[in-house]
Protein backbone atom coordinates (compact mmCIF):
# COMPACT_ATOMS: atom_id res chain seq x y z
CA UNK A 1 0.00 0.00 0.00
CA UNK A 2 1.08 3.54 -0.59
CA UNK A 3 -0.12 6.69 1.17
CA UNK A 4 0.90 8.78 -1.82
CA UNK A 5 2.62 12.10 -2.51
CA UNK A 6 -0.01 14.07 -0.56
CA UNK A 7 1.00 12.20 2.56
CA UNK A 8 4.68 13.01 2.02
CA UNK A 9 3.90 16.72 1.59
CA UNK A 10 1.71 16.72 4.71
CA UNK A 11 4.47 14.93 6.60
CA UNK A 12 7.06 17.54 5.62
CA UNK A 13 4.69 20.38 6.52
CA UNK A 14 3.96 18.85 9.93
CA UNK A 15 7.69 18.39 10.56
CA UNK A 16 8.30 22.11 9.96
CA UNK A 17 5.27 23.37 11.88
CA UNK A 18 5.91 21.25 14.97
CA UNK A 19 9.69 21.49 14.81
CA UNK A 20 9.83 17.75 15.37
CA UNK A 21 11.94 15.16 13.57
CA UNK A 22 10.35 13.12 10.81
CA UNK A 23 11.06 9.92 12.75
CA UNK A 24 9.01 11.16 15.73
CA UNK A 25 6.05 12.09 13.54
CA UNK A 26 6.24 8.84 11.57
CA UNK A 27 6.40 6.89 14.83
CA UNK A 28 3.27 8.70 16.03
CA UNK A 29 1.39 7.93 12.82
CA UNK A 30 2.48 4.29 12.91
CA UNK A 31 1.23 3.96 16.48
CA UNK A 32 -2.02 5.69 15.51
CA UNK A 33 -2.63 3.36 12.55
CA UNK A 34 -1.85 0.33 14.74
CA UNK A 35 -4.49 1.47 17.24
CA UNK A 36 -6.96 2.19 14.44
CA UNK A 37 -6.42 -1.27 12.93
CA UNK A 38 -6.89 -2.90 16.32
CA UNK A 39 -10.13 -0.94 16.73
CA UNK A 40 -11.27 -1.88 13.23
CA UNK A 41 -10.67 -5.62 13.79
CA UNK A 42 -12.23 -5.49 17.29
CA UNK A 43 -9.71 -8.11 18.44
CA UNK A 44 -6.98 -8.30 21.04
CA UNK A 45 -4.25 -7.97 18.42
CA UNK A 46 -0.68 -6.71 18.49
CA UNK A 47 -0.41 -5.10 15.03
CA UNK A 48 2.77 -3.49 13.77
CA UNK A 49 2.73 -0.67 11.21
CA UNK A 50 5.72 0.55 9.23
CA UNK A 51 5.75 3.62 6.96
CA UNK A 52 8.50 4.50 4.52
CA UNK A 53 9.07 8.25 4.90
CA UNK A 54 10.54 8.53 1.38
CA UNK A 55 7.90 6.70 -0.64
CA UNK A 56 4.87 6.65 1.64
CA UNK A 57 4.72 2.84 1.42
CA UNK A 58 2.87 1.36 4.35
CA UNK A 59 2.82 -2.19 5.69
CA UNK A 60 0.53 -3.57 8.40
CA UNK A 61 1.46 -6.82 10.10
CA UNK A 62 -0.32 -8.91 12.68
CA UNK A 63 2.11 -10.24 15.27
CA UNK A 64 1.55 -13.45 17.17
CA UNK A 65 3.88 -14.99 19.71
CA UNK A 66 4.65 -18.75 19.80
CA UNK A 67 3.53 -20.33 23.10
CA UNK A 68 2.99 -23.85 24.46
CA UNK A 69 -0.59 -23.18 25.44
CA UNK A 70 -2.71 -20.62 23.58
CA UNK A 71 -4.78 -18.32 25.83
CA UNK A 72 -5.28 -15.44 23.38
CA UNK A 73 -5.69 -16.74 19.85
CA UNK A 74 -5.52 -13.20 18.44
CA UNK A 75 -1.95 -12.69 19.69
CA UNK A 76 -0.64 -16.23 20.28
CA UNK A 77 -0.22 -19.51 18.41
CA UNK A 78 1.49 -22.85 18.88
CA UNK A 79 4.60 -23.93 16.99
CA UNK A 80 2.43 -26.40 15.01
CA UNK A 81 0.10 -23.59 13.92
CA UNK A 82 3.12 -21.50 12.98
CA UNK A 83 4.48 -24.37 10.87
CA UNK A 84 1.09 -24.68 9.12
CA UNK A 85 1.36 -20.98 8.19
CA UNK A 86 4.80 -21.57 6.66
CA UNK A 87 7.02 -20.83 9.67
CA UNK A 88 8.52 -24.22 10.65
CA UNK A 89 10.97 -24.79 13.49
CA UNK A 90 9.82 -21.96 15.77
CA UNK A 91 9.99 -22.35 19.53
CA UNK A 92 8.28 -20.68 22.46
CA UNK A 93 8.99 -16.93 22.49
CA UNK A 94 9.48 -16.57 18.74
CA UNK A 95 7.11 -14.27 16.85
CA UNK A 96 5.25 -14.67 13.59
CA UNK A 97 4.52 -11.61 11.48
CA UNK A 98 1.75 -11.86 8.91
CA UNK A 99 1.33 -8.95 6.50
CA UNK A 100 -2.23 -7.76 6.00
CA UNK A 101 -3.46 -6.28 2.72
CA UNK A 102 -5.84 -3.52 3.73
CA UNK A 103 -5.97 0.22 3.10
CA UNK A 104 -6.25 2.55 6.12
CA UNK A 105 -9.29 4.17 4.45
CA UNK A 106 -11.16 0.94 5.19
CA UNK A 107 -10.78 1.28 8.96
CA UNK A 108 -13.96 3.36 9.34
CA UNK A 109 -14.88 6.57 11.15
CA UNK A 110 -14.42 5.35 14.75
CA UNK A 111 -11.02 3.90 13.96
CA UNK A 112 -10.05 7.18 12.26
CA UNK A 113 -11.04 9.12 15.38
CA UNK A 114 -8.91 6.76 17.46
CA UNK A 115 -5.97 7.35 15.12
CA UNK A 116 -6.43 11.12 15.35
CA UNK A 117 -6.42 11.03 19.16
CA UNK A 118 -3.33 8.85 19.21
CA UNK A 119 -1.47 11.15 16.82
CA UNK A 120 -2.37 14.28 18.82
CA UNK A 121 -1.32 12.68 22.09
CA UNK A 122 1.90 11.25 20.67
CA UNK A 123 2.93 14.57 19.15
CA UNK A 124 2.09 16.39 22.38
CA UNK A 125 4.15 13.88 24.36
CA UNK A 126 7.04 14.27 21.91
CA UNK A 127 6.97 18.07 22.19
CA UNK A 128 6.91 17.86 25.99
CA UNK A 129 9.85 15.46 25.95
CA UNK A 130 11.87 17.76 23.70
CA UNK A 131 11.13 20.79 25.91
CA UNK A 132 12.07 18.85 29.03
CA UNK A 133 15.35 17.62 27.53
CA UNK A 134 16.21 21.08 26.23
CA UNK A 135 15.65 22.97 29.47
CA UNK A 136 16.64 20.31 32.02
CA UNK A 137 20.16 20.58 30.60
CA UNK A 138 20.08 24.36 31.10
CA UNK A 139 19.23 24.49 34.80
CA UNK A 140 21.50 27.17 36.29
CA UNK A 141 21.57 29.22 33.08
CA UNK A 142 20.13 32.66 32.52
CA UNK A 143 17.18 32.87 30.13
CA UNK A 144 15.33 35.77 28.54
CA UNK A 145 11.59 35.82 28.98
CA UNK A 146 8.47 37.88 28.40
CA UNK A 147 5.78 38.15 31.07
CA UNK A 148 2.53 37.09 29.39
CA UNK A 149 0.29 36.41 32.37
CA UNK A 150 0.27 38.25 35.67
CA UNK A 151 -2.92 37.63 37.58
CA UNK A 152 -3.30 37.44 41.33
CA UNK A 153 -0.56 35.12 42.56
CA UNK A 154 0.29 33.66 39.18
CA UNK A 155 3.03 35.02 36.95
CA UNK A 156 3.87 33.13 33.78
CA UNK A 157 6.81 33.88 31.53
CA UNK A 158 7.32 32.82 27.91
CA UNK A 159 10.95 31.72 27.56
CA UNK A 160 10.70 30.33 24.02
CA UNK A 161 8.15 30.17 21.24
CA UNK A 162 6.40 27.19 22.78
CA UNK A 163 7.69 27.12 26.35
CA UNK A 164 6.24 28.73 29.45
CA UNK A 165 7.81 29.03 32.88
CA UNK A 166 6.43 29.91 36.30
CA UNK A 167 7.79 32.65 38.56
CA UNK A 168 6.69 31.73 42.12
CA UNK A 169 6.13 34.44 44.71
CA UNK A 170 9.25 33.49 46.70
CA UNK A 171 11.38 33.91 43.58
CA UNK A 172 10.22 37.48 42.88
CA UNK A 173 12.04 40.63 43.89
CA UNK A 174 10.19 42.60 46.54
CA UNK A 175 8.64 45.72 45.04
CA UNK A 176 9.36 44.71 41.46
CA UNK A 177 6.46 44.96 39.01
CA UNK A 178 5.79 42.35 36.36
CA UNK A 179 3.76 44.05 33.65
CA UNK A 180 2.39 42.13 30.70
CA UNK A 181 4.80 42.19 27.80
CA UNK A 182 7.80 43.22 29.88
CA UNK A 183 11.03 41.49 28.90
CA UNK A 184 13.40 40.38 31.66
CA UNK A 185 16.26 38.04 32.45
CA UNK A 186 15.61 35.05 34.70
CA UNK A 187 17.61 32.32 36.40
CA UNK A 188 16.46 28.85 35.31
CA UNK A 189 15.89 27.29 38.71
CA UNK A 190 14.18 23.95 38.17
CA UNK A 191 12.71 21.70 35.46
CA UNK A 192 10.54 18.73 36.38
CA UNK A 193 8.52 16.27 34.34
CA UNK A 194 4.84 16.08 35.38
CA UNK A 195 1.75 14.41 33.95
CA UNK A 196 0.82 17.78 32.41
CA UNK A 197 4.22 18.29 30.81
CA UNK A 198 7.46 19.92 31.97
CA UNK A 199 7.15 22.28 34.96
CA UNK A 200 9.75 25.02 34.56
CA UNK A 201 10.49 27.39 37.43
CA UNK A 202 12.50 30.61 37.05
CA UNK A 203 13.84 33.02 39.64
CA UNK A 204 14.69 36.70 39.94
CA UNK A 205 16.16 36.39 43.45
CA UNK A 206 18.67 33.56 43.09
CA UNK A 207 22.36 34.53 43.52
CA UNK A 208 23.01 32.65 40.29
CA UNK A 209 21.18 35.35 38.33
CA UNK A 210 23.65 37.97 39.59
CA UNK A 211 26.55 35.65 38.70
CA UNK A 212 25.24 35.16 35.15
CA UNK A 213 24.68 38.91 34.71
CA UNK A 214 28.26 39.60 35.81
CA UNK A 215 29.54 36.98 33.36
CA UNK A 216 27.52 38.72 30.65
CA UNK A 217 28.59 42.29 31.40
CA UNK A 218 32.18 41.82 32.63
CA UNK A 219 34.63 40.26 30.15
CA UNK A 220 37.24 39.63 32.87
CA UNK A 221 34.79 37.33 34.68
CA UNK A 222 33.60 35.69 31.51
CA UNK A 223 37.22 34.96 30.51
CA UNK A 224 38.17 33.69 33.97
CA UNK A 225 40.67 36.49 34.70
CA UNK A 226 38.53 37.57 37.66
CA UNK A 227 36.94 34.82 39.73
CA UNK A 228 33.77 35.10 41.81
CA UNK A 229 34.25 33.43 45.20
CA UNK A 230 30.85 34.06 46.68
CA UNK A 231 27.57 35.94 46.25
CA UNK A 232 24.87 36.79 48.76
CA UNK A 233 21.74 38.78 48.03
CA UNK A 234 18.81 40.41 49.69
CA UNK A 235 17.14 40.61 46.32
CA UNK A 236 16.14 44.03 45.14
CA UNK A 237 17.87 45.74 48.07
CA UNK A 238 21.53 44.82 48.32
CA UNK A 239 24.07 42.18 47.34
CA UNK A 240 27.71 41.46 48.07
CA UNK A 241 30.08 39.74 45.67
CA UNK A 242 33.57 38.53 46.65
CA UNK A 243 36.07 38.48 43.80
CA UNK A 244 39.75 37.72 43.29
CA UNK A 245 42.31 37.37 40.52
CA UNK A 246 45.68 35.79 39.98
CA UNK A 247 46.68 38.50 37.53
CA UNK A 248 48.67 41.21 39.35
CA UNK A 249 47.91 43.67 36.55
CA UNK A 250 44.14 43.47 37.06
CA UNK A 251 42.15 45.24 39.75
CA UNK A 252 39.27 42.78 40.29
CA UNK A 253 36.95 45.30 41.95
CA UNK A 254 37.67 47.97 39.34
CA UNK A 255 37.07 45.49 36.53
CA UNK A 256 33.66 44.60 37.96
CA UNK A 257 32.59 48.16 38.68
CA UNK A 258 33.72 49.48 35.30
CA UNK A 259 34.56 52.96 34.13
CA UNK A 260 32.43 55.37 36.15
CA UNK A 261 30.53 52.39 37.57
CA UNK A 262 29.03 51.66 34.14
CA UNK A 263 29.24 47.87 34.36
CA UNK A 264 27.81 47.47 37.83
CA UNK A 265 25.08 50.05 37.10
CA UNK A 266 23.90 48.01 34.12
CA UNK A 267 23.64 44.93 36.33
CA UNK A 268 21.96 46.87 39.12
CA UNK A 269 19.36 48.26 36.72
CA UNK A 270 18.53 44.75 35.53
CA UNK A 271 17.88 43.79 39.18
CA UNK A 272 15.44 46.58 39.92
CA UNK A 273 18.12 48.91 41.32
CA UNK A 274 19.71 46.38 43.69
CA UNK A 275 22.83 47.86 45.30
CA UNK A 276 25.84 45.64 44.62
CA UNK A 277 29.01 45.76 46.74
CA UNK A 278 32.03 44.16 45.09
CA UNK A 279 34.70 43.20 47.63
CA UNK A 280 38.07 41.47 47.55
CA UNK A 281 38.07 37.86 48.67
CA UNK A 282 40.84 36.82 51.09
CA UNK A 283 41.89 33.47 52.51
CA UNK A 284 42.56 35.29 55.80
CA UNK A 285 39.10 35.21 57.44
CA UNK A 286 39.66 38.35 59.52
CA UNK A 287 40.82 40.33 56.50
CA UNK A 288 37.91 38.89 54.53
CA UNK A 289 35.46 40.10 57.18
CA UNK A 290 37.04 43.55 57.05
CA UNK A 291 36.66 43.60 53.26
CA UNK A 292 33.05 42.43 53.27
CA UNK A 293 31.96 45.25 55.56
CA UNK A 294 32.91 47.70 52.81
CA UNK A 295 32.15 50.54 52.22
CA UNK A 296 32.51 50.93 55.99
CA UNK A 297 36.06 51.33 57.27
CA UNK A 298 36.70 49.22 60.33
CA UNK A 299 39.64 49.67 62.70
CA UNK A 300 40.12 46.21 64.07
CA UNK A 301 38.82 42.66 63.67
CA UNK A 302 39.44 40.14 66.44
CA UNK A 303 38.42 36.50 66.66
CA UNK A 304 36.30 35.45 69.65
CA UNK A 305 38.34 32.52 70.88
CA UNK A 306 35.52 30.96 72.90
CA UNK A 307 33.21 30.81 69.87
CA UNK A 308 33.92 29.08 66.60
CA UNK A 309 33.88 31.34 63.53
CA UNK A 310 32.95 34.46 65.48
CA UNK A 311 34.64 37.83 65.34
CA UNK A 312 34.41 41.21 67.00
CA UNK A 313 34.72 44.18 64.70
CA UNK A 314 35.60 47.62 65.99
CA UNK A 315 34.67 50.73 64.04
CA UNK A 316 34.90 54.43 64.79
CA UNK A 317 31.59 56.05 65.78
CA UNK A 318 31.21 57.78 62.39
CA UNK A 319 31.58 54.39 60.61
CA UNK A 320 29.40 52.37 62.95
CA UNK A 321 26.05 52.83 61.22
CA UNK A 322 27.67 52.23 57.82
CA UNK A 323 29.21 48.98 59.07
CA UNK A 324 25.90 47.78 60.48
CA UNK A 325 23.84 49.00 57.54
CA UNK A 326 20.14 49.75 57.25
CA UNK A 327 18.28 47.38 59.58
CA UNK A 328 21.55 45.44 59.96
CA UNK A 329 21.72 44.63 56.27
CA UNK A 330 25.44 45.28 55.74
CA UNK A 331 26.67 43.18 58.64
CA UNK A 332 24.08 40.48 57.90
CA UNK A 333 25.30 40.10 54.30
CA UNK A 334 28.94 40.17 55.45
CA UNK A 335 28.23 37.36 57.90
CA UNK A 336 26.49 35.28 55.24
CA UNK A 337 29.29 35.84 52.73
CA UNK A 338 32.12 34.93 55.12
CA UNK A 339 30.27 32.26 57.09
CA UNK A 340 31.36 33.99 60.32
CA UNK A 341 29.27 35.53 63.05
CA UNK A 342 30.19 39.24 63.07
CA UNK A 343 29.69 41.47 66.09
CA UNK A 344 30.09 45.21 65.41
CA UNK A 345 31.39 47.30 68.31
CA UNK A 346 32.21 50.99 68.69
CA UNK A 347 35.88 51.81 69.09
CA UNK A 348 36.44 53.58 72.33
CA UNK A 349 37.59 57.16 71.87
CA UNK A 350 41.29 57.72 72.55
CA UNK A 351 42.21 59.59 75.66
CA UNK A 352 42.36 63.34 75.22
CA UNK A 353 45.78 64.70 74.31
CA UNK A 354 47.05 61.20 73.49
CA UNK A 355 49.18 61.00 70.35
CA UNK A 356 47.72 59.03 67.38
CA UNK A 357 49.47 55.77 66.67
CA UNK A 358 51.02 54.88 63.33
CA UNK A 359 48.14 52.42 62.79
CA UNK A 360 45.60 55.21 63.37
CA UNK A 361 47.25 57.30 60.68
CA UNK A 362 47.14 54.50 58.11
CA UNK A 363 43.50 53.65 58.94
CA UNK A 364 42.42 57.15 57.97
CA UNK A 365 43.97 56.84 54.53
CA UNK A 366 41.23 55.86 52.03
Amino acid sequence: MQLGSDFIRALMQLTEERNLSQSIILGSIEAALASAYKKYKEKNLEPEVKIDGETGDISIMEIRRVVDEVKNSDAELTSEEAAALGFPGLVEGDVVKTEVEIAPESFGRIAAQTARQVIIQRLKDAEREIIFNEFSERVGDMVNGVVFKAENDQILVRISERTEAMLPREERINGETYELGSRMKFYLLDVRQTTRGPRIVVSRTHPGLLRRLMELEIPEIRDGVVEIHGIVREAGARAKVAVTTLDPNVDPVGACVGNGGSRIKTISNELNGEKIDVVIWSDDPLQYIRNTLSPAKVVRVEPILEQEKSAKVFARPDQLSLAIGKAGQNVRLAARLTGWKVDINPLEAPEKDSMPTLQDLFEDIP
